[in-house]
């Protein structure tokens, strides 16, 4: 069952709470708003100074542990910390304390704008039934911003697909397939389902070129970052598999395939 669906959401049938989030453009100015901040890729130092500031003023951050344990340290306020299956529960419990007078902040990795807004929609939902917000995104960097830096693939000649993500991915395959080889790719994957050699497989069978240069990029800003450089078809000999152990490259991880 995804998270999503233990939420309440149906990924196959709606509402997408990414949709949710996108729905409306955010008011201008709100008072008192929930902030939702981008931590950047983890790294303390591609934390944006709004972003670090809307951390420390809180009274309450939420978040998933992992990225709660990134900023814990930069605030004195109460932490909730949530996984997949506890994340609408810890929301709500969240949302009271913000609708009890607290100033609160929930904070996503990277920025909410690259894979985020399902969460966002989640938090959205929240203070919608407790009847506080609105919610404001804080953008932060993103791992994808830092893997277009290192593979100096202009993002305005690159097509960004996140696969990082709950649902019916088709459509952003989809987009993968008619990009690739004319525009540069730029790919979050998804654990563990849809890691690089999945994805480069994928592009194969539908025509790309095997030796289109690819790089696999990890860990990025953090000790330990790691450049696998290599082409499209030796990628996809790594294809297969749905767990950790099937796939050499980690949960943090972006795939890039350059065009020629």
């Amino acid at each position: 069952m995804s998270d999503a669906e233990d939420d309440g959401y149906d990924l196959d049938s709606g509402p997408d709470p990414a949709a949710v989030a996108a729905s409306k453009p955010e008011p201008v100015d709100p008072e008192n708003p929930i902030h939702a901040v981008g931590i950047g890729p983890g790294n303390p130092e591609f934390l944006t100074p709004r972003g670090r500031r809307a951390v420390a003023e809180a009274d309450v951050v939420v978040g998933f542990e992992t990225v709660i344990e990134f900023v814990a340290d930069l605030t004195d306020a109460d932490t909730l910390t949530c996984g997949y299956r506890d994340e609408g529960e810890t929301l709500a419990r969240f949302a009271d304390r913000v609708a009890g007078g607290d100033r609160g902040t929930a904070v996503l990795m990277g920025d909410p704008n690259h894979s985020g807004y399902q969460f966002l929609g989640k938090v959205e939902r929240a203070a919608e039934a407790a009847g506080v917000g609105p919610v404001r995104a804080v953008p932060g960097i993103s791992a994808l911003q830092v893997a277009a830096s290192r593979a100096r693939t202009p993002m305005e000649d690159s097509e960004f697909v996140t696969l990082h993500k709950s649902g019916d991915l088709s459509a952003d395959l989809e987009r993968l397939r008619s990009a690739v080889g004319a525009r540069h790719l730029l790919v979050l994957p998804r654990p563990y389902d849809l890691m690089p050699g999945d994805v480069a497989a994928d592009l194969l069978d539908t025509g790309a070129g095997p030796d289109l240069p690819a790089l696999v990029l990890e860990r990025l800003t953090h000790d330990g970052e790691s450049i696998a450089e290599t082409t499209l078809g030796s990628l996809a000999e790594q294809a297969g598999g749905d767990g950790p152990e099937d796939t050499p490259f980690s949960d943090l991880s972006v795939l890039v395939v350059r065009r020629k």
